[in-house]
């Protein structure tokens, strides 16, 4: 789908939480925004089931069916939405511009990076198959789902810890899965799982294949990674969380970026290290990565782009 200008005064790059609040408030402020959708339209919570932690749906809701209500709400305000990927970017001059996988491309006077961030996964074909049935990458989106129920968490560094003191709110029993007898977890978030009675440890071990079905996981297949000797382990839940990686390849160059590739922005605003650009959601978030403080970062995205444009004459 090809953009219907080729100039706008605010492009998003992106279509998760972020990118549709910032879009809101960009149409009503009556900046005529375009939303790029990407690769993934609806971001990481079109792979997710029932979201009960999003404020005002008392029952929950359906990822994907949340991203619609989103993707309609800004489109009712005007925003028009692109299907397309955005491949590269020129933060070097303004305007700045954009080049689209379809081909061409389209400057704009303000840009808001929402790309979000991909959960790195097992790889397994079971693990995509039973993702939202079992299978989870976020312990504080699914956790509460697992009461009383037998868990794994699969990782070494700190957020699978974090993630495995956090399920034992939920889950009977919780066992860190890691394919080493060493950690990248910090000393402190080591001590603090391993002295949690409700935690175990399966060590020297890899998730070769995951069992289950419709109603959900059954258990994992183990490799030992010292023997490469296999064994069935029961479970009722597989939360991997062996990390996140930013999408912000094509920003590599433009923007400054931190050590682990996500975008640095001047806290607490979401201006970025280029004037005019400006970043919202878990593309500039390694800590928190939920939607609700993406959508909160996605409005202040759009109001710091408004008045910025305000600032340099370029009006709604």
């Amino acid at each position: 789908m090809a953009p219907n200008k080729h100039h706008y005064r605010i492009a998003i790059i992106g279509s998760g939480p972020a990118g549709w609040t910032a879009a809101l408030y960009a149409s009503r402020a009556d900046l005529s925004p375009v939303v790029f959708e990407g690769p993934q339209p609806g971001g990481q919570l079109t792979i997710t089931t029932e979201v009960e932690n999003y404020p005002g749906f008392i029952e929950g809701i359906q990822g994907p069916e949340l991203m619609d209500v989103f993707r309609a709400q800004a489109k009712r305000f005007g925003t028009e939405i692109v299907l397309d990927t955005v491949t590269g970017v020129e933060f070097g001059k303004r305007p700045f511009r954009l080049t689209l996988d379809a081909g061409g491309a389209i400057t704009a006077d303000a840009v808001i990076v929402s790309s979000g961030a991909t959960a790195k996964l097992l790889g397994l074909e079971a693990e995509t198959k039973l993702m939202g049935k079992g299978v989870s990458a976020c312990a504080t989106c699914d956790g509460c789902f697992f009461k009383k129920k037998d868990v794994i968490v699969v990782g070494g560094g700190d957020t699978a810890m974090e993630e495995a003191n956090f399920l034992t709110k939920f889950a009977t029993n919780v066992t860190i899965v890691h394919r080493r007898e060493d950690f990248r977890a910090s000393r402190i978030m080591l001590d603090r799982a391993r002295n949690n009675s409700k935690i175990a440890w399966k060590l020297n071990s890899a998730v070769v294949d995951i069992q289950g079905g419709d109603t959900g996981v059954t258990g994992v297949t183990l490799e030992d990674t010292r023997t490469g000797e296999k064994s069935a382990f029961a479970t009722q839940g597989v939360f991997v969380a062996i990390g996140h990686s930013p999408n912000t390849g094509i920003f590599k160059g433009q923007l400054e970026l931190n050590d682990v590739g996500y975008v640095k922005v001047k806290s607490p605003s979401t201006y970025t290290s280029v004037e005019g650009v400006f970043a919202a959601g878990d593309v500039a978030d390694p800590t928190y990565r939920q939607a609700v403080s993406a959508a909160g970062e996605g409005c202040k995205a759009a109001i710091d782009a408004e008045r910025w444009l305000a600032a340099q004459g370029i009006h709604g």
